[in-house]
């Protein structure tokens, strides 16, 4: 079979897990291959090779009875595809290092690390300041500060908590928690309606602290806090004029789930007639101190009884017909106890769960022989998640080899992952990465991926709407900005305002075990960049780039001199040339942006 490497298309079989089973469709042609065709885009540039038989571990091909469908620990290989397989679901980014310690520490000690508590990271600073705000220090945070009067400060500390953000990604370690606090962003959905980084702080703090904790406490400290009082208008909910926006994205979004329409009003899970009643006990919460420029006003939640409908509010028979009596400030708890009295709220976290650390495609199978037993875990152990997580990381059936790169990158992995696991240079001082940090938070909302504005209120469409879920981050123009910045990152810097941050090839080859030898550096490049192994005429094509058709000892002479001497400027350009051209051919590959 002939092959083309084409600039300019992406290829899927789908579903990507499953190779071969369902229909095809595409984002452009589809070759017929197992897994996934690899595209170099190479600015126009078309090559053409041979297919051949892979020589690294096979790619399976069949259906969904292909899959180990269990939860019992995962007792096979431990080796750096494993490992790999793991921290690229659960950190962004792992790097060579990071991933070697885990290969030496193993499964089960990995998993506890990965849910090892932290304290929190330091609040946030300015940088960039071009005056000083009179109420923050030049080494304080400003996240319950007063506003000065000039508005251009509330920018300063918007840019101030995007590079923050990004911070955390950038330097997390070996830590779930990251990855988790994502989970609840989407999870929650806060769109553009909230504005003041001092509430974006709180919230995002209170997903950090809650990360892989009690679903239900979670829930509850998430109905009163100031951000989500405002976002779904739970701030102007009061007795005389109920707003039932909360009480339905908490049932339908949050926590049971919209089911099966039974009848008028009716969806299985809950009733038009719980909506009414639990808006009702949600009554007279408001937040306090919005963006405030009173000294005397800090960011606040407040319980006003006279807002707060205090009759006796009747659920429906789909909550037993409970009658929840007036409970004051603590009647929102009842409820939300109530709530996860029910047990499809643990199916119903336990998808999202799925789909988030494993695949988007739940059919029966996976349903009853995952996520029932996942579900049964959380009821368990009282809406603890971590034994859950734990459960599903360490699993068969998170290791089958089916479940290894079939997902797309969202645009924070692939942000994050393109800058984090490569060499580069980069300003040591906090001030100068956070330019840095800044711009990538800001592309990678330009792929669609805005960490404080999610722009449906159920959360990024590739985490729910079928039948495309991960292709929607793929279109004509984030598939154009991905080529885009992976470009520059390979083959030129990022300079903001005289920060440099650059990707380093040489450097990064150094810590390889082999660089001498072009097929071993290729190997090992492609190991620690792509999730699958590459077939022959893959190794091959990217090896034709590096060397343009010249002989393998051709590598082994010209970076043996540069070794020799590093010194020598010419050298080192050309070998530089070289690796940038290899890595951005990488980079551009079909497979790079896959996990």
């Amino acid at each position: 079979m002939k092959r083309q490497l084409l600039g300019g298309n992406f290829y899927f079989s789908t579903p990507l897990r499953g190779l071969g089973y369902g229909p095809k469709a595409q984002l452009g042609p589809v070759l017929e291959r197992p897994f996934l065709s690899t595209q170099l885009y190479l600015s126009g540039m078309r090559t053409k090779t041979t297919s051949k038989r892979q020589t690294a571990r096979p790619h399976p091909t069949g259906t969904t009875a292909n899959l180990t469908l269990s939860l019992a620990p995962y007792e096979g290989e431990w080796t750096f595809v494993e490992a790999a397989h793991l921290l690229r679901r659960t950190t962004f980014g792992p790097t060579k290092t990071m991933i070697e310690q885990v290969i030496e520490e193993g499964l089960d000690a990995t998993i506890l690390r990965l849910f090892e508590d932290q304290p929190l990271p330091e609040p946030p600073k300015y940088y960039g300041l071009e005056e000083a705000d009179p109420y923050v220090g030049p080494d304080e945070s400003w996240v319950d500060a007063t506003y000065p009067e000039d508005i251009s400060f509330r920018t300063y500390r918007r840019r101030s908590l995007a590079a923050w953000t990004m911070a955390q990604m950038m330097e997390e370690g070996i830590s779930l928690r990251e990855k988790m606090t994502l989970f609840w962003v989407n999870h929650f959905a806060l769109g553009e309606a909230v504005r003041d980084p001092k509430y974006h702080y709180r919230y995002v703090t209170s997903l950090r602290t809650y990360a892989w904790g009690n679903f239900r406490e979670l829930i509850k400290v998430i109905t009163i806090d100031p951000a989500m009082l405002r976002f779904l208008n739970g701030n102007q909910n009061r007795a005389v004029s109920p707003n039932e926006n909360y009480a339905r994205e908490l049932l339908e979004l949050y926590t049971i789930g919209k089911g099966e329409v039974a009848g008028p009003g009716d969806y299985t899970n809950y009733t038009e007639e719980d909506v009414r009643a639990m808006a009702r006990v949600l009554t007279g919460w408001r937040d306090r101190g919005y963006y405030s420029r009173n000294p005397n006003q800090p960011m606040e939640v407040e319980f006003v009884e006279r807002f707060h409908d205090t009759d006796a509010k009747q659920l429906s028979h789909r909550f037993d017909s409970i009658v929840i009596e007036n409970g004051g400030d603590q009647e929102y708890q009842q409820l939300i106890d109530i709530i996860f009295s029910k047990e499809e709220v643990a199916r119903f976290i336990s998808r999202k769960l799925y789909r988030w650390f494993l695949y988007y495609d739940i059919n029966a199978e996976i349903e009853a022989h995952i996520i029932e037993p996942l579900a049964q875990l959380i009821i368990d152990n009282d809406y603890e998640l971590a034994p859950a997580l734990q459960t599903l990381l360490r699993s068969q059936h998170f290791f089958d080899i089916l479940s290894v790169g079939p997902m797309i990158k969202h645009p924070l992995d692939y942000t994050v992952g393109l800058f984090k696991q490569v060499a580069r240079t980069e300003p040591e001082d906090r001030e100068g990465r956070y330019y840095i940090y800044n711009r990538l938070f800001n592309l990678a909302s330009g792929l669609g991926m805005s960490y404080y504005s999610v722009p449906q209120v159920a959360g990024w469409k590739a985490f729910y709407q079928a039948p495309l879920y991960t292709r929607t981050w793929i279109t004509s123009t984030t598939l154009r900005l991905r080529h885009e910045l992976s470009e520059q990152w390979g083959n030129r810097q990022f300079n903001q305002r005289g920060n440099i941050y650059r990707f380093d090839p040489l450097a990064y080859i150094a810590t390889f075990e082999d660089a001498l030898d072009p097929n071993a550096m290729i190997a090992e490049a492609t190991q620690l960049l792509l999730p699958r192994p590459l077939y022959e005429d893959q190794l091959l094509a990217l090896k034709d780039i590096l060397l343009g058709g010249l002989p393998d000892f051709e590598w082994t002479l010209e970076y043996g001199n540069y070794l020799g001497n590093p010194e020598d400027d010419n050298l080192r350009r050309a070998v530089e040339s070289k690796l940038r051209a290899l890595f951005t051919a990488i980079f551009h590959m079909a497979e790079y942006p896959l996990s």
